[in-house]
Parts: C-alpha cells; structure tokens; sequence
C-alpha cells in the first residue's frame, strides 16, 4: 500500500502514460512467476459503453470515481449534470479526464480527499478494487469517504479469485519496468465475504457484458433507495465541484 498522498511505483511508469496518451495498448500487469494479465487501455480510453452507463445509473447523491483513469465515467456523468471527481495516481490520467470534460485531482485514495465522509456514492471500476492488495485495508478507507448510508459501486473479477500479488506495469513480458506495487485480484464472492465481516450491506450484484459488479451500502441510515437500482430519473445538479 503507498503512503498517504503518495504516488506509487506505477503513476509515472513511462508504458503506462504513453498508454493513456496515445489511448491503446498492448499493456499489462505482469506477475513475479511471468504471467501477464491485459488491460483494457482502448475501452478505458473511449466513451462510456451501454455497461458503464447502467452502472451509473446506480450513483446516488454526489459522486467519487477512485482511480478514474482516463475519465470516460467522470465524463459521463459530469454530462448528466451530476456531481462528480475523479481521482487518481498518475498525472496523465487526470490530464486526460479533465481534457474529456471532467474533474481529477492527482490524489491518493490513501491521502486526503476532499468531502471525506459526504460523499453518496464511491466508485471501484476497471479492477481497482486491487489497489494496493488488501481489499479489506481499501474497504475500510472507502467507508471513511462516503456518507453514512451510502453506496460502494465495485467491479469485481469475472473469475471468483482472490490473489494477491507484487506486479509491474509492462507492454510485453521481456519489457524492463519499474519497480513492483501490490495488487489484489478478487472475484465477487470474496468480495461479499470481506463486505460482510466489515458490516457493510450487499444492496446488489449483476453481471452485464461479461463483466460483474456489487453495490455495497456502508452501516448506518438507509437512504430513501436501499436496493440500488437504477432511479427512474436523473436530478441535474449545475455545480460539478463536490461542496
């Protein structure tokens, strides 16, 4: 896990920028024993797909999207109207967010954030539930950010795994990189199982697109939509700046 306020070994690994810059991979993680598992920089650097967009339609109140990456889901919904920040480690990504519309501060979620405790809805997509490998540790800071009450949107694993692992940011396997960082692999099941003996509640679960996802509900006061369905209707909300 990186200090507070502290970038990790990736934020500034060069095939990662360049990545994010030019929008397309290939890009990987790769594993100490070798392994490579993809990721999906040409998704992540387009516009929101029908997905993401049913996703969000989950968000209640104002909205935190931790490790926002390129902004496509801050840009989304700062173009409904709603109030919502993007935060993230590596500089490009919050260059390229704001560029597309939104905004991103280049914060840790493990440093000071604005609105601690205030925010209605906290976003973990594109496998940041992994950051920095203990999704119990990432849990419990995501429960100091939101409000009382308030909904955790996480995309899980499509497999039920639950690995945690020191990984580089590479663009094939025989690529020199950086320095190792931890990461978490966790599939939905696990996920529940650490939620729960945190005291959080499952508000739903769904898989769409071959991808899966859990709202969790943080203790305390119900909100007026306990379930985490997708609102009927959208409130526009002018400022897009979290008070």
């Amino acid at each position: 896990m990186s200090t507070a306020g502290a970038p990790p070994a990736w934020a500034a690994c060069d095939p990662y920028t360049a990545a994010l810059r030019s929008g397309r991979g290939p890009l990987f993680l790769r594993h100490a024993d070798g392994r490579l598992l993809p990721l999906e920089v040409e998704r992540w650097c387009a516009d929101a797909d029908a997905v993401d967009r049913a996703a969000l339609a989950r968000c209640e109140g104002t909205v935190l999207d931790v490790g926002c990456g390129p902004g496509r889901l801050v840009a989304e919904l700062a173009a409904q109207g709603r109030t919502v920040l993007g935060v993230d480690v590596s500089e490009a990504a919050v260059t390229r967010t704001i560029t597309v519309g939104g905004q991103a501060l280049r914060r840790s979620v493990f440093g000071p954030l604005p609105a601690e405790g205030r925010w209605g809805t906290v976003l973990l997509m594109d496998g940041n539930v992994g950051i920095g490998g203990d999704p119990g540790a990432l849990l419990r800071r995501m429960a100091q950010l939101l409000r009382p009450g308030g909904l955790l949107i996480a995309e899980t694993d499509p497999e039920d795994v639950d690995e945690h692992a020191e990984v580089r940011v590479v663009r094939h396997d025989r690529e020199a990189a950086g320095d190792p960082f931890p990461w978490a692999r966790i599939g939905t099941p696990a996920l529940l199982g650490i939620a729960d003996r945190a005291g959080w509640r499952t508000a739903a679960q769904w898989t769409a697109g071959g991808r899966r996802f859990v709202a969790l509900r943080t203790p305390g006061p119900r909100s007026t939509s306990s379930s985490a369905e997708p609102p009927k209707s959208t409130a526009v909300i002018s400022s897009q700046r979290p008070r």
